[in-house]
């Protein structure tokens, strides 16, 4: 074995890491790959095929192979076994070597890792990396921070693995620290709402117009050649139209209806708080994962309580139309609330985000690739200091029109008793935020009453407090 001779290295090589090797080795460039599984390592070396790509389970072989300064990517799961490798690797790397955490690690950790290992002379940037296996394989959307000085080291390989839209990669560089992973971190809650709104699309659709899977295949399918186009509508078309191997029926009713979350989402919805930036409709959809998996309290409760009201149902394809209107509002309503999140994350974080490039590199490879971020791209271009792409003209425009659908397609799912808070907390996000007023006046009066909290006045400078009880509420 030819020593220092590999350009890159890959820590794991699990479905994630092997196909990104492979992605890695088909554009050209040199990769080591280590896994403490065997198995793991041979299978890179059994795929490997005429790449300059090669599996190690022996640590200090893997190291010694790689031409310095090194590089080495790491796609193990967040959390611990981050902290772990980096703990056996510190000790063995030298200064002005580069490690690059791809997984999904809370932004947190990975300004904390940064701190350490520089401390040491080791580089480290965090590199958030979405498209599922096959986006790893043939091109995703790659989310890199940290120092521009250590991704421009490692760019003409992201630039080259990385999904393309009109020839453009979809790979930049965010901004300094964990401005990556935070972006992958607020791209996850996106995802985790579009998922539940669909879902629920699905459940009124399903229940309230009682579209068959099939027919539920075809409208999907169509739906993608259209505004929502989208890869989260294209799979959905697919996973309706797919027979179970195992019984012959559509597998789409084999499946537990209990979801399951890794955390990502619920990480946006905690950092939206501590920012004091409303995003419901992410909310909701973590709230949901977590009612779907109460499955045995439900099925008491659905014992218990009375069901769908079928007098109310619409017409068909009146509802079709209707859905399809709704879906569409939501959709822009949690683009709009991850959006603002990252606007305000950046100015919080000193990230200096430019969200025209952050809706750039989402067009391709990404789960939550949209036709929509076009639209989204072309209002951050024309106002890149825009808080809220609700303040945009063309945005609004399009919202406006979209307004009766989804108000009545919530008056629609609350005739018939079927659940869509996502989509419910999409249209009062937007109901609350076009008014100049709500009623946090009583709140404050409420505050006051109690806690002696104090109030600000409309019509004169201050701060107020007054002296509320009466004889009739003590």
């Amino acid at each position: 074995m030819a020593l220092q001779q590999y350009e890159y290295g890959m820590i794991g090589l699990g479905t994630m890491g092997r196909n990104l090797a492979l992605n890695i080795g088909d554009h050209g460039f040199s990769m080591a790959g280590f896994d403490k599984d065997i198995s793991k390592a041979e299978a890179l070396d059994k795929e490997a095929g005429p790449r300059n790509l090669r599996g190690f389970n022996d640590l200090n072989d893997f190291l010694t192979s790689l031409k310095r300064p090194r590089t080495i990517l790491m796609l193990v799961p967040a959390g611990k076994a981050v902290d772990s490798i980096i703990e056996e690797l510190k000790s063995r790397l030298s200064p002005g070597d580069l490690l690059a955490d791809c997984g999904n690690s809370h932004y947190s950790d990975t300004d904390r890792r940064k701190t350490c290992l520089e401390k040491e002379g080791i580089r480290f940037m965090g590199i958030g990396v979405s498209g599922g296996e096959s986006g790893a394989r043939y091109g995703p959307s790659i989310m890199p921070g940290g120092d521009e000085q250590d991704y421009n080291r490692v760019a003409p390989m992201l630039e080259a693995i990385a999904a393309k839209v009109e020839t453009a990669p979809c790979v930049a560089w965010l901004g300094p620290g964990s401005a990556g992973h935070y972006v992958k971190m607020v791209h996850n809650g996106i995802e985790y709402a579009l998922m539940q709104l669909i879902a629920e699309t699905y459940h009124v659709l399903k229940e309230a117009g009682g579209l068959s899977n099939r027919e539920l295949h075809s409208l999907f399918a169509r739906w993608n050649k259209g505004v929502l186009k989208s890869f989260l509508i294209c799979i959905s078309a697919e996973i309706f139209a797919h027979t179970d191997e195992l019984t012959g029926k559509d597998l789409i009713d084999m499946i537990r209806a209990s979801a399951r979350q890794k955390g990502t989402g619920m990480w946006t919805s905690q950092d939206a708080f501590g920012l004091h930036v409303p995003i419901p409709s992410v909310d909701m959809a973590v709230t949901q994962r977590d009612m779907s998996a109460m499955v045995e309290e439900r099925s008491i409760a659905q014992g218990l309580y009375s069901g769908t009201n079928a007098s109310q149902l619409l017409d068909k394809e009146a509802l079709i139309a209707q859905v399809e209107q709704a879906l569409q509002f939501s959709t822009r309503v949690t683009y709009a609330q991850g959006t603002s999140l990252l606007y305000h994350a950046s100015a919080a974080y000193g990230y200096g985000l430019n969200l025209a490039k952050v809706s750039t590199l989402w067009r391709g490879g990404c789960i939550i690739r949209a036709e929509l971020l076009e639209d989204i791209r072309k209002a951050y271009e024309h106002k890149p200091a825009l808080p809220n792409l609700l303040l945009d003209k063309v945005y609004a425009d399009a919202l406006q029109g979209l307004l009766p659908a989804i108000r009545n397609t919530v008056k629609c799912a609350v005739d018939a008793g079927i659940p869509i808070p996502a989509t419910m907390a999409s249209l009062s996000y937007y109901e609350s935020y076009r008014r100049e007023w709500l009623p946090a006046n009583l709140i404050q009066a409420q505050r006051d009453y109690f806690g002696a909290h104090t109030y600000e006045r409309t019509d004169r400078e201050g701060v107020f407090h007054t002296h509320w009880e009466t004889r009739s509420s003590r």
